[in-house]
């Protein structure tokens, strides 16, 4: 079984990019660590295909060479923070109808291909810094759920439930800036994004 994660920083996570073999420091690890002693005689090939900074267009562009040409299983995807960080840090202007394209198209491309798609939606926490970037992400999270409801085959959301964590417990203990998650944050990630691989592959 062959899976390939895609996204952006929080999938990249340090992975060194000329060794194949490099899940990164995050939760690619982790769920790595975890899933390959539950299925000791199953062979399990996990692929690291992060890059920080990427946003939707970027994984659009390079899914064929860094996904379908691996003729995976399945693939999972967290993506869609860059585009709203992008707009507050550079003031590159984030085009809804467009990014609703291309992440359509992304997941079609992958469908197409016979890859189950899972995703992982992206969350943003209450960093002082990070508090004015939450009403355009609402608009982009609004366009991730209602996309990938209707077209991946699993859709695991996390700003709720990251955000209802921080109701109780300051926001640092599962991302210091409010996007890059802590050990204890990916180790949420890794638990739950298990749950969906297991349910569809295993």
């Amino acid at each position: 079984m062959k899976i390939v994660f895609f996204g952006d920083s929080i999938t990249d996570c340090d992975r060194d990019r000329n060794d194949e073999n490099s899940l990164g420091n995050g939760y690619v690890k982790i769920l790595a660590d975890k899933l390959r002693p539950i299925y000791p005689d199953m062979d399990i090939s996990l692929i690291n295909k992060g890059i920080t900074g990427n946003e939707v267009c970027d994984l659009l562009a390079r899914v064929q060479k860094d996904v379908i040409d691996y003729s995976p299983d399945a693939v999972v995807i967290m993506i869609g923070i860059n585009n709203v960080i992008h707009k507050f840090k550079y003031g590159k202007e984030l085009n809804l109808a467009q990014f609703e394209r291309d992440l359509r198209l992304l997941i079609k491309k992958l469908k197409d291909a016979g890859i189950v798609v899972i995703f992982l939606e992206p969350f943003l926490l209450p960093a002082p810094d990070k508090k004015r970037m939450r009403p355009l992400f609402e608009k982009e999270l609004d366009i991730i759920h209602r996309v990938c409801v209707e077209m991946c085959d699993e859709f695991v959301a996390y700003d709720e439930m990251f955000n209802g964590l921080c109701i109780s417990t300051h926001y640092s203990q599962y991302a210091e800036d409010g996007v890059h998650p802590t050990f204890e944050g990916s180790d949420i990630i890794a638990n739950t994004a298990i749950k969906a691989i297991r349910k569809h592959l295993m």
